[in-house]
């Protein structure tokens, strides 16, 4: 049971996320937007898919979050062959004993590294769905709680590209936010060269924050208050999205709640202990976007996912600033 003095304040969220994203910073460089996004998703208990081309630094981005914390973590390398069980773990049975023994698998870590997720066939990613959603495993009747904090970052190459498998709508929606790398700039580029181009910047990075750090400030986003009309903003903004004609299928109640939690986490980041319609606008693409289903007229027209939503957030009605229920200043500087 968490008491008063063992929960975080805003104070401490700020300090410790501060050195984690100069940690991930200082391998993943230009992508300031990318990282916060990254602990974003950390903080508010949901997982991450990075979507981009090879080679720009997807699976980096996972490793250095995840070395950045001091924390268990393991990497799946998805491949066709791989199987569930793989994934889940296995019962063994021991002769020695006379008993079937259960292996725990790679999901079993606190940070679970997803390479290349949508190499594999349907049926092997089927195995995260409960995972990712209950925080547990069922494996022969048996059910095994995962550990906290827990959070899968999983990489996928565009479908475009030979050997992958579109990810099922199911799985998709249940990573929180999708997020593209990119290319770097010029001198981004050119200061990786600098610093990538002997040895692995992974190599002399250390943990800066604890696991146990990391669950006191998830419990302290929980409690970041969010006003009757940022929700009903948030409602709003998640219904438009199934009624849209560009949309064959619209962003479901775990969209919806992904959102709100994802939005909390936002406001704490920003030292503020209450949510603005800011934060619903400025996470409502990375959201939203890969669990939407253009209709095929809209794919002719080359009408993207993150272009609706953009439509959508314009003409959604934004609330006035007196319905916000906003605190007043100082606010977030007290513990929870």
């Amino acid at each position: 049971m968490t008491t008063y003095d063992d929960r975080a304040s805003l104070a401490d969220l700020t300090s410790t996320v501060e050195r984690v994203r100069r940690s991930v910073e200082s391998v993943i460089e230009g992508k300031p937007e990318v990282v916060r996004l990254a602990l974003t998703v950390l903080l508010a208990e949901g997982h991450l898919l990075i979507e981009d081309v090879p080679g720009v630094g997807k699976t980096m981005l996972a490793k250095t979050l995840a070395k950045s914390i001091d924390c268990s973590v393991q990497r799946i390398q998805f491949t066709p062959d791989l199987l569930p069980s793989d994934i889940t773990g296995v019962s063994i049975y021991d002769q020695q004993r006379r008993e079937f023994e259960f292996k725990p698998g790679a999901i079993f870590a606190q940070i679970v590294i997803g390479d290349e997720i949508n190499r594999a066939s349907p049926k092997t990613q089927s195995a995260l769905l409960e995972s990712m959603e209950e925080r547990q495993v069922t494996i022969d009747g048996t059910t095994y709680t995962l550990p906290s904090p827990f959070m899968v970052v999983a990489t996928q190459n565009p479908v475009e590209m030979e050997g992958t498998y579109p990810l099922p709508e199911a799985q998709r929606d249940r990573f929180m936010a999708r997020v593209s790398v990119g290319y770097p700039s010029p001198e981004a580029e050119l200061q990786m060269l600098d610093v990538h181009g002997g040895v692995s910047p992974l190599d002399d990075l250390t943990s800066v924050a604890h696991s146990h750090e990391i669950v006191k400030l998830i419990e302290a986003v929980r409690e970041v208050y969010v006003a009757e009309p940022v929700k009903r903003y948030v409602v709003n903004l998640v219904s438009a999205t199934r009624t849209h004609p560009d949309l064959r299928l619209g962003a479901s109640p775990r969209a919806t709640l992904h959102l709100l939690r994802a939005v909390k986490a936002a406001a704490a980041l920003a030292g503020r202990d209450y949510v603005l319609p800011d934060d619903v606008q400025a996470l409502a693409a990375p959201v939203l976007a890969h669990r939407l289903l253009p209709t095929a007229q809209a794919q002719l027209n080359r009408r993207s996912a993150e272009q609706v939503v953009g439509e959508i957030l314009q003409r959604t009605p934004v609330p006035a600033a007196h319905a916000r229920g906003e605190m007043p200043p100082g606010a977030g500087i007290r513990s929870f």
